[in-house]
């Protein structure tokens, strides 16, 4: 068979890749990689940079750049068949790195290449500074009965992590509401009545359809007069994957998290910190617990009392200007929302057409030239992608032309795709004496889909998270 993961060249074949290609290919990867530690372990005597630590790393370079886009798709465009796939390779790589980072030979390898120095550059000394400490975090010095629980208790995490991540999509996925009286939308911006009339369409439906996406459901929450609406839809958004709420129980990660949270601490306790807070920090800038603790109560000190005024001020103004008495949970985004309109008689919704995705994006890109010297342009290239909506660009830099880094941007929200906003490797930077190869990036946002021929319109928080 034809694999397209095991192609190295270029960037992913995303229109050739199928579910049936994903276990034979890592499979294959992970033989190889076995295989190559070994041999290499076996034939460098006095192991270096460029004969030992160089091969390793185009070694996992390989293999990272099969799997990322099955990690990716499995984020942006899930289905049955590749969430299958992805979960029957998770323990297996998961089991693989642990035994990598367990192998006592490897680090003492990688420990020699270390101290030897010689002419190693700042990055190459941060990269074995780095993958020292990971072998310490694997479970390298434990003793044999504890590294056994180690590797059972990584591969339940993995397994339970990515569970949670897939309950909250589907319990995402398994609500919608369909409106048929436009009177219930009363209050509701008519950007946000399109939006909701072509989702309608789209699934050949009369009238107007909302989901739990966030474009969809914070209009609701924020502009529609119709309590009894708002209550729903934050009802349904706020209990997703929980034992509340119109799916309760069916996708509940109530025993999820606690178990996360068991596993989570047994595998701290083992590497000797007293919780796993302790041992997140090994790989952060926070000193201790006590730090981060202490910053946390400190802002809260200062935070809390202009936060209770504020309320109290949104109390008053709902009882003194709409009569009402008690505000809940899902009153809070809509009377905000009035109380601003009052004060300074200006709404969120104004500020939509002065944030056109089509002018949003190239401003940003400017500021980016600007401040680090560099062009970005979207490829002229066909290149192939997951979903129309994706567009890829090229980072040159400004006075040489060099390509730097290239991206896919994947702006929209729709079904089947994981909320949030993140940026995540497709093809990791290298530069070893047999290869130079630029970084590829995955950027991901769920904004507010464009509606018909119309440019997207964002806004101000959407402007806010692209520009963080």
């Amino acid at each position: 068979m034809d694999n397209p993961l095991l192609q190295q060249e270029g960037l992913p074949p995303f229109s050739r890749i199928r579910p049936e290609h994903v276990e034979p290919a890592i499979d294959l990867l992970l033989a190889e990689n076995r295989a190559g530690v070994k041999r290499l372990l076996a034939e460098v005597e006095r192991p270096g940079w460029h004969d030992f630590i160089e091969p390793l790393e185009e070694m996992e370079e390989r293999l990272s750049r099969a799997w990322s886009p099955i990690s990716h798709l499995h984020a942006v465009m899930d289905s049955e068949a590749l969430r299958a796939a992805y979960n029957a390779c998770l323990p297996k790589l998961t089991d693989y790195g642990t035994e990598m980072g367990q192998n006592r030979e490897l680090f003492e390898a990688y420990r020699e290449v270390a101290e030897k120095g010689g002419d190693l550059g700042r990055a190459q000394r941060k990269l074995l500074e780095n993958a020292l400490r990971d072998f310490r975090l694997s479970g390298v010095d434990l003793p044999e009965e504890k590294k056994a629980r180690f590797r059972q208790l990584s591969s339940e995490l993995s397994e339970l992590t990515t569970r949670f991540e897939e309950n909250l999509l589907d319990a995402t996925n398994a609500w919608q509401k369909l409106v048929t009286d436009e009177a219930e939308l009363a209050g509701l911006p008519e950007s946000a009545r399109d939006l909701a009339r072509q989702m309608a369409e789209q699934k050949g439906l009369e009238g107007w359809l909302f989901n739990l996406e966030f474009p969809s459901y914070y209009p609701v929450v924020t502009y529609a007069d119709n309590r009894e609406l708002r209550r729903e839809l934050y009802e349904a958004y706020s209990t997703r994957a929980s034992d509340q709420g119109p799916h309760a129980g069916r996708f509940d990660n109530s025993e999820v998290m606690e178990r996360i949270l068991a596993v989570r601490h047994e595998l701290a306790r083992l590497l000797g910190y007293a919780n796993y807070a302790e041992r997140s920090l090994a790989t952060k800038m926070a000193r201790s617990t006590e730090e981060v603790l202490g910053f946390l109560r400190d802002l809260a000190r200062k935070a809390k009392p202009q936060a209770e005024r504020e309320l109290e001020a949104l109390r008053a103004f709902a009882r003194e200007h709409h009569g009402v008495e008690q505000l809940e949970a899902w009153d809070l985004p809509y009377y905000s929302e009035k109380l601003r309109q009052h004060k300074y008689n200006l709404s969120q919704e104004e500020l939509k057409p002065w944030f056109p995705e089509t002018r949003v994006i190239p401003g940003m890109f400017e500021v980016i030239g600007r401040l680090f010297g560099v062009t970005i342009r979207q490829s002229e290239d066909e290149v192939d992608v997951w979903h129309p909506d994706v567009r890829f660009y090229e980072v040159r830099d400004s006075g040489s032309g060099e390509l730097l880094g290239q991206f896919y941007f994947d702006l929209y929200a729709r079904p089947k795709k994981r909320g949030g906003a993140w940026m995540a490797d497709c093809i990791s930077r290298m530069k070893t004496r047999n290869r130079e190869q630029n970084p590829v990036a995955f950027m991901t946002c769920n904004f507010t889909p464009p509606v018909g021929d119309k440019p997207a319109l964002l806004t101000h928080d959407e402007v806010q998270t692209l520009f963080h």
